[in-house]
């Protein structure tokens, strides 16, 4: 009976380590964040004195003012929504219509085309080539340049593939099968119902590439109306430390306007992430359930 006892309370304090452990990580990982939306609401005089930790200091909205003064922002929010569905919903099709095939058996030359798909993870044309397929293509100035490129992660195809293998019945496929179904039908109504978790996997990486996506942007778009959110608050980054360093030789002008690009930097990183971090709680589950099934199993 004591041993009994002395196992229970030495299981208890385990627990209690690993929890404090784990509330550790959290606030380790939280707290940058927290950090940067302090920060966004406080005097910069104030954060590089370094008093500010846990509460803003100087609390002001200047920083947000300036940002979503530009119109731009309001034009790259929508832009961003609209490149984000897309992307997520074209990427994830072709994921999924990729890595059925390459998870049955019987289709020829699977492994070879593996083998394929594999080589460009570590091997591509390089920026230039790529850049100049995209302009031969008629895509240059199109959300289409940020879209199909990159349309196919080889990353998300294998997890994707291994979940098929893995996760769904053989026998359900091979009933399926002798019931008449043929491929498409047996994709559309058994493959995608059961695929829920992996597929929510897909969309949650797809949508974070394409919300945090800028350089593509930079590189395949010269007309402003088609920048997405991350290249506009980048814009008005670039043009606020412009300022400053116009304004360097004013008195008192370089340090008012260096206080206004800090303001700005902070609450261009709290306006670009905050879409993301608000959506990432509703799909955390299946999330957490699809990637470890799809990556671990097999």
């Amino acid at each position: 009976m004591n041993k009994k006892k002395r196992m229970n309370g030495s299981d208890r304090a385990i627990e209690l380590i690993m929890l404090l452990l784990v509330l550790l990580f959290v606030a380790v990982v939280l707290y940058p964040l927290f950090y940067v939306v302090v920060a966004s609401l406080s005097d910069p005089y104030a954060v590089y004195a370094g008093k500010t930790f846990f509460w803003p200091s100087g609390f002001t909205l200047e920083g947000y003012t300036k940002v979503f003064r530009e119109q731009s922002i309001f034009q790259g929010y929508i832009n961003s929504i609209l490149y984000t569905t897309v992307g997520t919903v074209v990427t994830t099709a072709l994921v999924f219509t990729t890595a059925f095939p390459l998870s049955r058996r019987e289709m020829p030359g699977r492994n070879m085309i593996m083998i394929f798909y594999l080589i460009t993870m570590y091997f591509t044309g390089g920026l230039i080539p790529t850049y100049i397929v995209v302009s031969r293509t008629g895509l240059l100035d199109s959300m289409w340049a940020l879209i199909l490129p990159g349309g196919v992660s080889v990353f998300n195809v294998i997890v994707t593939r291994t979940y098929f293998e893995s996760s769904i019945p053989q026998d359900m496929l091979e009933a399926a099968k002798i019931d008449g179904c043929g491929y498409l039908k047996t994709f559309w109504e058994i493959i995608i119902p059961l695929s829920k978790p992996v597929m929510a996997v897909m969309v949650v990486f797809a949508m974070v590439a394409f919300w945090n996506d800028w350089f593509t942007a930079l590189i395949y778009m010269s007309d402003k109306s088609h920048y997405p959110l991350q290249l506009a608050l980048r814009q008005v980054l670039v043009q606020s430390q412009a300022l400053a360093s116009a304004l360097s030789g004013m008195d008192g002008g370089y340090a008012e306007a260096n206080r206004i690009t800090e303001l700005i930097k902070f609450a261009s990183i709290v306006v670009g992430a905050a879409p993301m971090l608000i959506i990432y709680p509703f799909v955390q589950k299946y999330f957490e359930k699809g990637f470890m099934i799809g990556a671990v199993k097999g």
